[in-house]
């Protein structure tokens, strides 16, 4: 482990094979070759914390980053107390497809599906 970030050995969160998939295909049309995936919550939202999804290049100091078959998926220290058990996917439908956050501590959910509350 160094200094700038944390690897664990259990992960906080979790890809489906469908978002891992699609996660690397957005890598690579986007030519996106240092950091990873941001996975975050934020407060907002019609039931309070939103989820954020986003390549980022920078692994801060409290970061968690963990490794899914050569993608990198960071997480803040204060969203991995709401992302706990949360499981990534991929869900492809007639209109494209969607990322869909599947988490365990979450009481209640919006209709979008892009926030809860724990």
């Amino acid at each position: 482990m160094d200094a700038m970030n944390t690897e664990t050995h259990t992960p906080v969160v979790t890809l489906s094979e469908a978002a891992l998939k699609e996660v690397k295909r957005l890598m690579n049309v986007q030519s996106v070759s240092e950091g990873g995936l941001r996975l975050g919550v934020k407060g907002g939202g019609c039931s309070g914390l939103s989820y954020t999804i986003n390549f980022d290049e920078k692994i801060g100091q409290y970061d968690q980053v963990y490794d899914f078959d050569g993608v990198k998926v960071i997480v803040d220290a204060k969203s991995a107390i709401y992302l706990q058990g949360t499981q990534l996917d991929f869900q492809k439908d007639l209109m494209g497809g969607s990322f869909k956050f599947v988490n365990p501590n979450a009481n209640k959910t919006c209709g979008c599906g892009e926030s809860f509350s724990a």
